[in-house]
C-alpha cells in the first residue's frame, strides 16, 4: 500500500509551508473536514454530462454513486466537469475537438492535488480523448461507460439508433414514407440517455476500453437505464481508490498486449471503423506502436461472433448484454487473447473471465457458426491509398466487394449534398462516387461525411449500395460499401486530390486494394497542376489543429502530444 506522505495529493496538503497551509484553508472553504481528505486518495471524477449531450444526460446522477463507491473505499471523490463532445449536435464534428479533450483531460489531472480518477464518458470521441489525456497523464485511472440507450421502436419494428436512421432517410427520399412517418420515428428512434445501441462507435470504443482492461468487468454493455449501471458506476469508484493505494497506474495496464486485444475484440463484434484511428492514437499516448498492417493482420484471425446491427442483422446491445456481454464474447475468443496481462480489477484477464458465459448463441455467436469468418474491417494499399484505407466490409452489399466503375467526383461535402440527385450528373449503380475534401486538415476535422447519398433516381428504382471513396470517416452506425480514411488525404495533395470524374477505379476487398486506372505519368501532370486549396482557419483552435493534426492511418493526434516525452509534475508546496 502507498504510505500517505507518497500519495501525489500530499504535495498539496501535507508540508508545513504557506501553500499547504492554504490548500488546506480553502479545501475548509469548500466546506470539508480535515479528516474528510487527508491521509486520504484523492480520486478525481472527470464528467462529461452536459445539457446538449443525450449520450450523457444520466451521467450527473451516476456521478453521485461513484462518489459513493470512492467514499465506501476510503478516499475522497472530486467531481471535475470536462468537455461534452456530443456526437449529435457539435459542429463540424467532435473528432475536430478530441484532441482538446484529451489536452483538458492531461492537464487537469496533473494540475490539481489528485492521486487518481474515474473516466465518465462514452458517447463517440469522449472514451478515446478521456483514455488518451489519462494515458499521457499516467495515473491511476478507471472508466465509466455512459452504456447504451434502450431499444428503439416504431409500428412493431425494433429500432436501432443510428443505422435505422439513415435506413429510413433513405425511404423518405425514394418517395416510400411521408412526413407523418418520419415524425413518428423522431419519437421512435432514441428512446432514453444513453449512446447508440447498435454496435456503432460508441459501443465499439466502450468495449474496446473494456477489453484493455480500464473497466471493472462486463461495464461496457449495461443499459444506460439499468439499475446494475449505478452499481457499476459505485464499483468504479472503489475500484480507484484500490488502483491508488496499489500504485497500479495506466501504464501497466495499456500495454501492447492490452491492445491487441482491443483490436482482436473490435474486428470480432464487427465493430465501427473509427476505432482503428482512435485505437491507434490511444496507443500512441500509451507508447505503444499500432498500425493499419496490425488491424489487418489480426482481421485475418479472429471471426465475427456477434450479431449486432449494423454489422450483424438483428440484435442490439441490450441483446448482447444479456447474452452475456463482453466477457461472455471474449470467453470465445480466449484462445487469441494475451490473457495473463493485468485489467484495473484483476492480477490477470485470465482470472477476470473465469466464469464468463454466454447465454444465448444467436446472439453471440460460436467459432463453428460465425457471423463473418474474417473480422469485420479490411485495410486496402493501392495508388488510390499509399498509406492506406480502410472498409467495414461486413456491412456492405458483398456483390460490390470487387467492383470497377467509372468515378463521380466531389470536391466538397457542400457541393455533394447540392448536386447529388442531379440527372445530370449521369449518375449510375455503377458509378463510383468519390469525395474529396473531408479528412483531418480538409474536413476540417474528419467529418462522418463517408456515407455519401445514394441518388434519389437510384433509390427509386431500388439500388440501397454503391460503392462510396472518400477522405472521411463514417457513422459506426452506418452501412455500405463506403471506404474510408483515405491517406494522405486530398486537403495535403494525397492521390484522391488527382482523381477525375470519369477515371476508372477498382475495389477488391479480397485482395485488400484499391486502385485507380490512370497511369503514373498522367498522375504526375495533374499533380504539377494541382493547386492547395486556402487554409480553412485564420486563428483561434483551428489553427492549432491544422498545424498539428496528423493524418488517419497515424491516428490523428497532435503530433506534440504523440511524441514520447517526460513532463513533470507541478511544484505544489
Amino acid at each position: 500500500m502507498v504510505p500517505v506522505k507518497e500519495l501525489r495529493s500530499h504535495q498539496w496538503y501535507g508540508g508545513e509551508g504557506v501553500r499547504s497551509f492554504s490548500h488546506r484553508a480553502r479545501t475548509r472553504q469548500l466546506g470539508y473536514l480535515p479528516e474528510e481528505h487527508l491521509g486520504k486518495p484523492v480520486i478525481a471524477v472527470l464528467n462529461t454530462w452536459s445539457d446538449i449531450n443525450p449520450c450523457h444526460a444520466h451521467l450527473r446522477e451516476r456521478a453521485q454513486a461513484v462518489k459513493r463507491g470512492v467514499w465506501q473505499a476510503g478516499g475522497f471523490p472530486l467531481e471535475f466537469p470536462v468537455s461534452t463532445l456530443s456526437e449529435t449536435f457539435q459542429k463540424p464534428t467532435p473528432m475536430l475537438y478530441r484532441n482538446l479533450l484529451a489536452m483538458e483531460t492531461e492537464e487537469l489531472l496533473r494540475s490539481y492535488p489528485v492521486d487518481g480518477a474515474v473516466l465518465m464518458g462514452g458517447c463517440d470521441k469522449s472514451t478515446p480523448a478521456l483514455l488518451m489525456g489519462a494515458a499521457s497523464a499516467d495515473l491511476p485511472a478507471v472508466f465509466v461507460p455512459a452504456g447504451p440507450m434502450l431499444p428503439g421502436h416504431w409500428r412493431g419494428e425494433v429500432l436501432g439508433s443510428g443505422t435505422d436512421m439513415w435506413k429510413y432517410w433513405d425511404d423518405r427520399r425514394a418517395g416510400l414514407i411521408g412526413d407523418c412517418e418520419l415524425a413518428e420515428l423522431e419519437s421512435g428512434l432514441a428512446r432514453s440517455p444513453g449512446h447508440c445501441m447498435t454496435m456503432g462507435t460508441a459501443s465499439t470504443l466502450t468495449a474496446a476500453a473494456e477489453a484493455l482492461g480500464v473497466t471493472v468487468p462486463g461495464a461496457s454493455s449495461i443499459p444506460a437505464v439499468d439499475s446494475g449501471h449505478d452499481r457499476m458506476a459505485a464499483k468504479a469508484g472503489m475500484t480507484a481508490v484500490e488502483l491508488v493505494r496499489d500504485d497500479r497506474r495506466l501504464s501497466r495496464i495499456l500495454t501492447r498486449e492490452a491492445f491487441e486485444d482491443a483490436v482482436t475484440t473490435v474486428l470480432g463484434l464487427g465493430g465501427s471503423t473509427n476505432a482503428v484511428i482512435h485505437l491507434i492514437a490511444m496507443a500512441g499516448r500509451a507508447g505503444v506502436r499500432l498500425t493499419l498492417d496490425d488491424f489487418d493482420r489480426i482481421a485475418r484471425t479472429v471471426p465475427v461472433l456477434a450479431d449486432v446491427r449494423p454489422g450483424g442483422r438483428k440484435y442490439l446491445m441490450e441483446d448482447f448484454h444479456f447474452a452475456g456481454g463482453l466477457p461472455g464474447f471474449l470467453s470465445r475468443i480466449t484462445d487469441l487473447l494475451h490473457l495473463d496481462r493485468p485489467t484495473v480489477s484483476h492480477d490477470t484477464l485470465r482470472e477476470q473471465l473465469s466464469g464468463a458465459r454466454v447465454h444465448d448463441d444467436d446472439v453471440i455467436r460460436p467459432r463453428d457458426n460465425p457471423v463473418a469468418s474474417e473480422g469485420g474491417v479490411a485495410v486496402l494499399r493501392g495508388n488510390l491509398c499509399p498509406d492506406g484505407a480502410v472498409i467495414k466490409h461486413i456491412a456492405a452489399e458483398p456483390r460490390l466487394l470487387e467492383h470497377t466503375g467509372p468515378a463521380v467526383v466531389f470536391d466538397d461535402y457542400r457541393t455533394m449534398q447540392r448536386t447529388i440527385d442531379d440527372p445530370a450528373l449521369g449518375i449510375t449503380a455503377d458509378s463510383v462516387l468519390v469525395l474529396r475534401g473531408a479528412g483531418p486538415k480538409g474536413g476540417p476535422g474528419m467529418p462522418e461525411y463517408g456515407m455519401l447519398p445514394i441518388p434519389d433516381h437510384l433509390l427509386k428504382q431500388g439500388v440501397r449500395d454503391m460503392v462510396r471513396i472518400s477522405d472521411a470517416r463514417m457513422s459506426g452506425t452506418s452501412y455500405g460499401t463506403c471506404v474510408l480514411h483515405v491517406a494522405p488525404e486530398s486537403y495535403v495533395g494525397g492521390p484522391l486530390a488527382l482523381v477525375r470524374t470519369g477515371d476508372l477505379i477498382t475495389l477488391d476487398v479480397g485482395n485488400r486494394s484499391l486502385r485507380l486506372h490512370v497511369d503514373a505519368e498522367e498522375l504526375e501532370r495533374r499533380r504539377l497542376a494541382w493547386t492547395p486549396p486556402p487554409p480553412r482557419y485564420e486563428r483561434g483552435y483551428g489553427v492549432l489543429h491544422n498545424g498539428h493534426i496528423t493524418q488517419a492511418d497515424t491516428g490523428c493526434d497532435f503530433e506534440f502530444l504523440a511524441r514520447p516525452g517526460q513532463v513533470p509534475d507541478p511544484y505544489a508546496s
